[in-house]
């Protein structure tokens, strides 16, 4: 078993070309059903959504932070694939006797292109994920526009505490390929924020992510009151802070997100602000 080392610098033994997966990561998951691996992917999370079929095919071990111990022990992996940032640590130390576990630590667009490579690479579907990563890559080449204003945005992720993305994201990394400019770009990761610091920030835009928090319309109402300079609505959480091949669906999300903005203050139909389809 040759000796590798994984995104987060940790050295571990892997198998030539592992037979038996387990993906703790939903996003990955995904990747690794499209470069063709889905007959060797044996568990994957609850959120694992993408594609469809990948919950029904296979067993569930649990969610991304608290997965069944059990349930990974029975199905004998070969391989671990996980996250860094997603997974809990304690449990992804308590996985190392059952099989080698790769994490991946994704925070740039390099980290990005660089976890599909590895993927290909450990998993034997090196010409795959080349091929991908250079899809990926040609699909955001007209990103971000020039063309276009840089509006600042406020990108929340939780309520009760308000928590947004900052700096050192994946999610403010996307911001700019969309052509966005993060409004707490100053700010550390996922800070949380007060109602004053809200108010402070005055964004042109507040984007409420579909995930993990479900937002709805108190939240827009609120915010309104919060900060009523600012156009608000909802977007699709998949397309800001999924790496891996659901890269290929942001390019035309972020083109109809842009032609879909909301011209005033509160625009919303339902509770989504906008067709996120």
């Amino acid at each position: 078993m040759p000796v590798r080392t994984d995104m987060a610098g940790r050295r571990i033994n892997l198998p030539e070309e592992p037979q038996r997966i387990v993906s703790l990561v939903p996003s990955q998951t995904e990747l690794l059903f499209d470069l063709g691996l889905e007959v060797r992917v044996l568990g994957v999370t609850k959120f694992c959504i993408h594609p469809a079929r990948a919950r029904r095919q296979t067993r569930i071990v649990g969610g991304t932070k608290k997965f069944n111990l059990p349930t990974i022990y029975d199905l004998r992996p070969d391989l671990i694939i996980g996250n860094k940032e997603e997974n809990d640590k304690d449990l992804i130390e308590a996985l190392n006797p059952v099989a080698p576990v790769w994490l991946s630590d994704v925070r740039s667009w390099k980290d990005a292109l660089e976890m599909i490579a590895r993927i290909g690479d450990i998993t034997g579907r090196t010409v795959a994920a080349n091929d991908l990563a250079a899809r990926i890559r040609k699909a955001f080449s007209p990103w971000p526009p020039r063309d276009r204003p840089t509006p600042s945005v406020l990108y929340l992720i939780w309520k009760d505490p308000w928590m947004a993305a900052a700096a050192d994201t994946f999610i403010d990394v996307m911001l700019e390929k969309a052509g966005f400019l993060n409004a707490i770009g100053h700010l550390h990761r996922y800070p949380v924020l007060s109602e004053e610091m809200i108010k402070s920030v005055q964004p042109e835009l507040i984007f409420l992510s579909t995930e993990p928090y479900p937002f709805g319309r108190k939240h827009f109402e609120e915010l309104h009151h919060l900060a009523p300079g600012s156009r608000i609505c909802l977007v699709d959480g998949e397309m800001f802070s999924w790496y891996g091949s659901r890269l290929l669906h942001a390019p035309p999300y972020f083109e109809r997100l842009w032609q879909t903005l909301p011209s005033n203050t509160l625009d919303m139909e339902g509770d989504t602000g906008f067709d996120l389809s």
